[in-house]
Order: structure tokens, then sequence, then C-alpha cells
């Protein structure tokens, strides 16, 4: 066997999401042969890859089948997380590869629940990423990852006073709610509103990072145009429960981010609250709030559906402890949002190879 064997043999394995075979793609690295044993890396676009168990019984067969039926082969896997950014360089937040605005049409959907796990799920995966909550008014952070009372320091960065985001389960946070007083309203208007959300961008040391998660205010306002306008957006994730009432919400914000002025591709839309399940009867499900509305809804807009998490106490009763689901044991809760941040991530992935460059947006509304 030799290295031009084995990646004549890789070139026949696909990368299932991008079209084109692994070789070509220049995604296998570090081959290894002696004798019969052979090892390598595979370097996927995410390390939330929901494929790699595919992609390593893939690569096997190849080898097998095409160079030695008695090859012993090792595939390892690491991640250079993908991305597409318009002159990154030049623009605000140069070291976040991708900008994901978790988005609710309504509140009281469980935006703030999932746009948390979402960040936690993609850290454990091995991602660097950071949680942004920019929901002004009603900033959950706090209580959601246990740093209530905390105050994020600061520091001088190339002669500029930074915040420094607080470090949580391996992410960066920031929130406003680390810096007023919790018994305190937050009572402004949007213009001011929209500053802070420029502050958190502009003078918070963000440094390098996969993914931003930012955890938007429910709604179509100021905060999503002030941010669009702001940063270089990637995508959006569309939280939802699965009534009618939501739903017709959800609906204004799939119009809003298809607006030509905007046009911000939408990752997906996820449906929670999906379905009740009580500890005692973990594979029984009560569709209390309907069933499958937020599914029916990604079908009509043709849009990604990212899957439903459950309605389960211990998600609940973990987020009021500061120890989101993610962090917790109860694995009917982190298996579906383990396979929601997978899709998401790979969808992040599809996005950035095939999508036109992320870049701020223009517009006078």
């Amino acid at each position: 066997m030799t290295e031009a064997d084995i990646l004549k043999a890789l070139s026949n394995v696909q990368e299932p999401d991008l079209g084109k075979d692994l070789v070509t793609l220049n995604m296998i690295k570090d081959i290894h042969i002696d004798g019969d044993n052979v090892s390598f890396t595979v370097v996927l676009t995410t390390p939330a890859c929901p494929m790699k168990d595919m992609m390593r019984t893939a690569c096997i067969n190849a080898i097998v089948l095409f160079v030695n039926k008695q090859a012993k082969v090792q595939v390892n896997f690491t991640a250079n997380t993908s991305s597409n950014r318009k002159d990154a360089g030049q623009q605000l937040l140069p070291g976040v590869k991708n900008i994901i605005a978790v988005v609710s049409g309504k509140g009281g959907v469980g935006k703030s629940t999932v746009a948390a796990n979402l960040a936690l799920a993609l850290a454990q995966n091995g991602a660097k990423v950071g949680l942004m909550d920019a929901d002004i008014y009603g900033p959950s952070v706090p209580i959601m990852f246990g740093v209530r009372g905390e105050r994020p320091m600061m520091r001088e960065v190339n002669g500029k006073g930074m915040i420094v985001p607080l470090e949580r389960y391996g992410i960066s946070l920031m929130s406003i709610g680390l810096l007023v007083d919790e018994k305190n309203a937050v009572v402004w208007r949007g213009p001011m509103a929209s500053s802070a959300i420029k502050q958190f961008v502009t003078d918070v040391d963000w440094g390098n990072l996969d993914y931003l998660v930012i955890d938007m205010p429910p709604g179509t306002g100021d905060i999503h145009l002030t941010l669009m306008q702001t940063v270089p957006v990637t995508g959006v994730v569309i939280v939802t429960t699965p009534q009618a009432v939501a739903l017709a919400d959800a609906k204004k914000g799939i119009a809003m981010f298809g607006q030509a002025q905007i046009k911000v591709p939408i990752i997906g839309l996820v449906e929670n609250m999906a379905y009740f399940t009580p500890a005692e009867l973990p594979d029984n499900k009560y569709y209390i709030f309907g069933k499958e509305g937020g599914k029916k809804l990604a079908e009509e807009y043709e849009i990604p559906f990212l899957g439903q998490l459950p309605l389960i106490q211990s998600i609940r009763e973990g987020g009021d402890l500061g120890i989101p689901a993610m962090m917790g044991d109860d694995a009917s809760a982190k298996r579906p949002i383990e396979y929601f941040a997978g899709i998401a991530a790979r969808n992040i992935a599809i996005r950035n190879a095939t999508a036109r460059a992320t870049k701020v947006i223009e517009t006078t509304i």
C-alpha cells in the first residue's frame, strides 16, 4: 500500500453534503502506513458533523475494496469549521467564523433554551462557541447558566478597553443581565437597545470562535435590523412551537428574513415543545400543543426542518438551576438536542459551501 493508493481509493468516498469526494475537497491528511495497518485523518467542515460514522464506514470499505482486503484501517477525525464571510478582516468580529441568530416570532416558545443548548451542543463536539444574549428586555443567560450576580471583567485590547465575556461550561457568555441588577427593568427605547447590541459587538472581546450563537428578542424589530446591519449573519435558526398562534408569528419571521432588502439565509426551523414525555413513561409522547405544526410549516415554506425538541420536566428544572439540559444527565432530553445541533451545523457547512458570502446588509427599512 502506498499513500497514492490510499488517496485514489478515498477519491471514491463522497462528502454527503457537498457533493464532491474527500480528496478533491482536501479533507484527507496525516496518512500513515505500516504493513497492513493504515491510519489517516478526515478534516470535517464542522466538529458537530452528524455523518461521522457513515463516513468512517465508507472510508474503511473503500480501502478494503480498492487497495488491500486485509487492511486494518483507523479513521481519525478533526475539524476546520467552515466560514464564508466577505472581507472578514475588514469587518467587526473578524475572528468569528459563523454568526448564528436564534429567532422566534413570539415570546414563550423556548427560544433562549434552544439557543443555550445549541451553543453547548456545538461546544461539546469540539467547537469554540460564544453565546450573546441579545434579548435586552428579558435576558435569560444569567439564570440559565448559573452566573447571576457575576460581572464581566475589562481588559485592554490594542489600546481599547474591552469587556471580557464570562466563561461557563466551555463557552463565552455576554448578556445585559450581567451588567445591570436583575431586579431592575431595562426601560429603553428602541435606539438605546440597538446601541447596546452594537456595543456587544464592538466592545466585547469575543476572540476566535467557530460559532457565535445570538439569542435574539422575540419578534421582528429594531434589534434584528441593527444586528444584521452591524455584522454579517451567517444564518438564522427559527424556533416555534406546534400550536397555530405560534406558527402564525413564525411565518412573520420567515417572511422577514426572506425579504429582498434583507435576504439572510434560514438555516432551518426547529419545533420546540413538540410533545410531552413524562419521566415515568419515557417512551410515551403526548402532543399537548398540537402535532408536527413546525414540521408542516417548514415543508410549506420549503425551509430545512431541524427536528423536534420535547417538553420534559428536566429541561425546565435544569434551566432554572443554571444547568442546561446539555449539561444534565437526562438522555431523553439531550438526544434530540444533539440531533438538532448536528443538523444545524451540517446546514451551516452546506450554506457556506454553496451560498453567497455572508455580508452586512444594507437596508433603509
